[in-house]
């Protein structure tokens, strides 16, 4: 009997629906967390990450946009900066790269999903600084896997 292995994401600097700390936030260093993933299928030619929080007053907020890593990568070094591993997209605060939790003070502990996604294609037909809705036209019908990790921030 032939066992498949679930992608699966792990982020050390927090706990599977736990706090985020400080240090990944507005209110800190606002560095991304070093994130690391295993049991990607073995027909992945590329990976594609977001970062978004669905609790944000206007609806989805994009944090994160990241695609066309390459498919030997398992891992993204704390403090990432695009550029330096794949194309990155425009994020809703109009910047390339990582911005951290940000939620309205008094608002309550926001969830933001770190997901990262293999893909059966080695680049996807986007340039840098494509939107949300550009990446996620890109990878429609091309995702072999993808696996997620949630962590909470409230701002007080």
């Amino acid at each position: 009997m032939l066992l498949l292995m679930a992608m699966k994401l792990v982020i050390a600097a927090f706990h599977e629906g736990g706090t985020i700390p400080a240090l990944h936030t507005c209110e800190g260093a606002d560095l991304s967390p070093a994130m690391e993933w295993t049991g990607a299928p073995a027909s992945t030619k590329s990976f594609a990450v977001i970062v978004d929080d669905p609790d944000a007053p206007g609806g989805v907020w994009n944090h994160w946009l990241l695609y066309n890593v390459a498919p030997a990568t398992q891992s993204i070094a704390q403090g990432f900066r695009h550029g330096k591993l794949g194309d990155s997209g425009k994020n809703d605060f109009g910047k390339p790269g990582y911005n951290g939790p940000c939620p309205p003070r008094g608002g309550g502990p926001h969830r933001y999903y770190f997901r990262v996604y293999a893909l059966d294609l080695p680049k996807l037909d986007l340039t840098s600084g494509a939107s949300r809705a550009d990446l996620d036209r890109a990878m429609r019908g091309h995702v072999l896997a993808h696996a997620e990790f949630m962590g909470r921030y409230e701002r007080k």
